[in-house]
């Protein structure tokens, strides 16, 4: 698997995390709980958007060292 895939799998178990901490947020009334869980998401969110970076990143590097 290249570099780049690797990263494509990160971001994509990242997201199946982000739906499920999406739907702990659907679930709940608590004041509390929701803003512990939109701190969650925020988290993941940032976490998803790097390892498509890198992703994208590491496709462009490999595009320019193939021959």
């Amino acid at each position: 698997m290249s570099g780049a895939e690797d990263s494509l799998a990160e971001a994509e178990e990242l997201l199946a995390q982000l739906d499920r901490v999406r739907q702990r947020l659907d679930s709940t009334d608590d004041v509390d709980a929701v803003i512990e869980i939109l701190g969650e998401l925020n988290e993941i969110t940032k976490k998803v958007e790097a390892a498509i970076n890198e992703a994208k990143r590491r496709t462009e590097a490999e595009a320019d060292a193939e021959p």
